[in-house]
């Protein structure tokens, strides 16, 4: 199989056996060994070019995933003992990244004294392969399918403000009351429309207010300088909602749940320390986060 998506890859029978150290008699035999056994032609071979079948096309992707899955299993045993070491490079929102990322870094190499951790922090879009990220933070339900994801935990989201606004402005008793509130906008997600359900029935509100921002904690902030609502992830209103700075408003009305997942772009030869830092996240923030006890 290897030998087959190499000849794919590299385009010709000649380029994959330069590219596996092999020769081309060699490259030849393994194909038509594997075909023997499928029952199939995979390729359509001529002295000028190598192009697949339509078995060939079915059975591409297929091999891939049990090649990935084979190195994946490989890559297991031969690091089953051994500690993680080295360097991963990690990309984050600056909210999620500054309420709990950081903090879990910290007890990553605290437990693991031999790796270091890179943390790259903003908003903005990340190619994971042109800016050499290892593992990259998202919250969102459009996972990209080019990445390989590892679900670490949920996000979900809740409507506060300070009592000091609440005693000045009044509190909202159902989402339409949010249309007569000043309401702190993210400029990229939801500007105009919070969404809400209750017992299955939608509501969305457009809201409006005077500030908007590119980044959740400067929403957060201004929402805890008295400005108005804000709509924040539970990972970082969670302490402020607690300790009574902040006021869990419509506890009744559930925002959209989100995935937090662990990006990366393949398992093939995936080094120990991006697994095991995986593993630790899984475990540390996991399907019931601490941060969502006061939901509870």
């Amino acid at each position: 199989m290897r030998v087959f998506i190499e000849v794919v890859d590299q385009g010709s029978l000649t380029a994959a056996a330069d590219k596996l150290d092999m020769s081309r008699a060699m490259v030849s035999r393994y194909l038509a060994e594997l075909e023997a056994w499928l029952g199939v032609r995979l390729l359509h071979r001529s002295t000028r070019s190598t192009g697949l079948s339509s078995a060939g096309q079915d059975a591409l992707p297929r091999c891939r995933q049990m090649l990935e899955l084979a190195d994946d299993v490989q890559g297991i045993t031969h690091n089953l003992n051994a500690a993680p070491h080295g360097l991963i490079r990690v990309a984050s929102s600056n909210s999620f990244a500054q309420s709990h990322l950081a903090a879990a870094a910290a007890a990553f190499v605290a437990q693991y004294p031999d790796t270091q951790v890179e943390l790259i922090v903003g908003d903005r879009s990340i190619n994971l392969v042109e800016e050499r990220i290892d593992l990259a933070i998202r919250i969102t339900n459009d996972v990209d399918p080019n990445l390989i994801a590892r679900k670490l935990s949920i996000c979900r989201s809740v409507v506060c403000a300070t009592p000091a606004y609440l005693a000045k402005h009044g509190t909202p008793l159902h989402p339409e009351d949010l249309l007569q509130h000043q309401c702190l906008s993210h400029a990229f997600f939801g500007r105009n429309g919070w969404r809400f359900t209750k017992n299955g029935e939608p509501f969305l509100v457009n809201v409006t207010g005077a500030i908007s921002a590119n980044d959740a904690n400067v929403i957060l902030q201004a929402a805890l300088a008295g400005a108005g609502i804000a709509h924040q992830p539970t990972f970082s209103a969670a302490p402020y909602i607690e300790s009574g700075e902040l006021v869990h408003l419509l506890p009744d009305y559930q925002s959209d749940e989100l995935g937090i997942y662990g990006l990366y772009t393949s398992r093939r030869h995936m080094p120990n320390i991006l697994r095991s830092l995986l593993d630790f996240l899984a475990g540390r923030f996991g399907s019931k986060p601490g941060w969502d006890q006061f939901l509870q």
